[in-house]
C-alpha cells in the first residue's frame, strides 16, 4: 500500500467567498464542492470541537454567521483557517476537506439531528468553554 497518499486528490483551487460565506475548493480529479463556514466550523478537527476521543465532542451551535477571515497553509497537506469567532486551530487535511465534501449532506443532517437531540439549535449561544463537560479534566 506504499506510495497510496500519492494519489491522493489534492486541491488545485481554493477560494473564500466572504458574501456567500462559502470555502471553494477544487480538486485535481475534477471535484468541485463549495462548503459552507459554518459546516466547516462546526467539524472542525481541533481538539477544542472533536474532544479527545469518541462521544468527546463538543456540539458547536451559533456559528451560523461565523466566516473565514484567512486561510493558512499548512505544509503541502493541509489548511489552517482563522474564523471570526476566533477558533483558528483547526488544520483540514485534503483529505478531510475532500471528505467534507464528497459527505456534505450526510454530515449536515448528522448535525441538525446532533442539535435536536441536544435540544438546541443552529442559533443557540455556545456555553462558555469548559463549562459544558467540565474542561478536559486536567485540574
Amino acid at each position: 500500500m506504499a506510495g497510496l497518499e500519492k494519489n491522493l486528490p489534492r486541491p488545485v483551487s481554493i477560494t473564500v467567498h466572504s458574501q456567500s460565506r462559502v470555502l471553494e475548493i477544487g480538486f485535481d480529479d475534477g471535484a468541485q464542492w463549495r462548503l459552507p463556514f459554518e459546516l466547516l466550523r462546526v467539524y472542525s478537527p481541533s481538539a477544542e470541537v472533536m474532544g479527545h476521543g469518541p462521544g468527546q465532542e463538543v456540539l458547536q451551535t451559533g456559528k451560523r454567521d461565523v466566516t473565514i477571515t484567512q486561510v493558512q497553509p499548512v505544509g503541502n497537506y493541509a489548511i489552517q483557517p482563522v474564523f471570526s469567532d476566533g477558533h483558528e486551530s483547526g488544520i483540514y487535511s485534503w483529505d478531510y476537506l475532500y471528505r467534507l465534501g464528497a459527505e456534505q449532506d450526510t454530515l449536515w443532517q448528522a448535525y441538525l439531528d446532533r442539535l435536536a437531540e441536544a435540544g438546541v439549535d443552529r442559533d443557540t449561544p455556545m456555553a462558555a468553554a469548559g463549562a459544558a463537560h467540565g474542561g478536559c479534566g486536567h485540574h
